[in-house]
């Protein structure tokens, strides 16, 4: 092994010690592209033009589908839809404790097949987590089932695909993958159903007393306020996904035709231009101000996958020795891998996996359409359950739940159920 690729795998590993550390994560992979351009000993014409320049404008097309996703997620809670199908499935349950719980899961994975961003994550969490809470579970299992709820879906939504696709620029979100996706959804969907039957003693009246009493659930709140909408308005979550496969259209027209639907089956174009003028502009400013740390954060990540690149060719004798040339044998090693995703590992394609991608890609052994979902997968792993998610982090501190129980509770879950879906990678796509 050249001294190149020590110092360059010695960096990586003082990189996931300083992730572990709670490292603010844009400084850490900045510091990395530069490391990265001086050890790899790449010139400064590269580095200034293609490395912390063209890098960053490839990724911008990805950054405006999601923008777009964003103030999709955005409208779907400030009209109402998100609160008006949450409590119709509470409501469709009433007297039914698991009925309602898998409704709402339900509910939950509709919303997020096309809503995307930590605010709407926020903002629908502050809806379902009370109906959950009100069926007697405990903080832990309500907490864990709303988390891994939002990242059944995550699979099909095409905000999330979009970014991984910058990753993988040959990669189709269409094909042998939506069967895949389609697949990994209800695999995730079938682990939570099990999950609560598994806990179901648990939901007693007793608790659902003390989570009113800790919660003050009877105090009304931001979880109260309810707006009235038609309840055709509640198939518009799908829109977005359902315009894109069957018609083949683009994330940025399905997802503004999905909201301009949503404002319209809402009556927000209907109440005065005044009103809607004042809505859109809202919906518009929450909608990117959720994202805004998030796309810095990205394009800070895609100067260093672009030093990742031009330092693949140094990985490849020490990868090629390593990395089967088998999909199925992959699939598998990254399936019993799958927990080295948490906290940005390198499983974690928006944390160190990003050097893991790039020299994957690198080696062209594998083809981006299976290289996508097979590093997607604990990718979700990581979205559902890791401590360090900025939404997860919010779901902790809301319902004052320790990191502990959160991974005590998801991570085996997500474990299974990455293993299961890793195999399906082959046998779906790779095979």
């Amino acid at each position: 092994m050249s001294m190149t690729v020590a110092l360059l795998l010695l960096t990586f590993i003082i990189f996931i010690v300083y992730i572990f550390k709670g490292g603010n994560m844009m400084i850490g992979f900045f510091v990395m592209a530069l490391l990265w351009t001086v050890i790899g000993r790449i010139s400064l014409h590269t580095a200034v033009n293609d490395i912390f320049s063209q890098s960053v404008l490839d990724y911008g097309a990805t950054i405006v589908q999601i923008v777009f996703g964003s103030w999709f997620g955005r409208v779907l809670v400030d009209s109402g839809i998100a609160a008006s199908i949450s409590r119709a499935a509470a409501k469709f349950g009433r007297g039914r404790i698991m009925l309602t719980a898998i409704a709402v899961v339900l509910v939950t994975a509709v919303i997020f097949s096309s809503a995307y961003g930590a605010g709407s994550v926020l903002a629908v969490g502050v809806i379902i987590l009370p109906i959950l809470l009100e069926l007697g579970m405990p903080k832990q299992v309500a907490l864990t089932t709303f988390l891994l709820s939002v990242g059944s879906t995550l699979y099909i939504n095409l905000v999330l695909f979009k970014q991984i696709q910058g990753f993988f620029p040959k990669a189709d979100y269409a094909g042998s993958y939506l069967i895949f996706a389609g697949t990994a959804v209800a695999v995730q969907l079938i682990a939570i159903v099990i999950y609560l039957l598994i806990n179901q003693h648990k939901f007693t009246p007793e608790q659902a007393e003390l989570n009113r009493i800790e919660f003050k659930l009877d105090q009304g709140g931001e979880q109260a306020v309810e707006k009235v909408v038609n309840p055709i308005s509640w198939l518009v979550p799908l829109v977005p996904v359902v315009l894109s496969i069957a018609f083949q259209m683009p994330a940025v027209p399905a997802l503004t035709i999905a909201g301009l639907l949503a404002m319209l089956l809402t009556g927000e174009f209907t109440r005065g231009y005044d009103r809607f003028q004042n809505f859109l502009d809202n919906s518009i400013k929450r909608g990117v101000g959720d994202i805004s740390g998030l796309i810095m954060f990205l394009l800070v990540l895609m100067m260093f996958q672009g030093a990742a690149k031009a330092n693949a060719a140094a990985f490849v004798p020490l990868f090629e020795a390593i990395v089967p040339h088998s999909t199925l044998v992959l699939a598998l090693a990254l399936g019993i891998l799958a927990p080295l995703a948490l906290a940005r590992g390198p499983l974690m394609v928006f944390g160190a996996g990003a050097a893991t991608v790039a020299v994957l890609s690198g080696l062209n052994i594998f083809p981006d359409s299976v290289l996508l979902p097979l590093l997607y997968v604990p990718t979700v792993m990581a979205m559902s359950t890791d401590i360090t998610q900025s939404w997860n982090v919010w779901g902790m501190g809301y319902l004052d739940v320790k990191p502990n129980e959160l991974i005590k509770n998801g991570v085996p879950v997500m474990w299974v159920v990455t293993i299961i879906n890793e195999v399906l990678v082959w046998f779906i796509i790779g095979k």
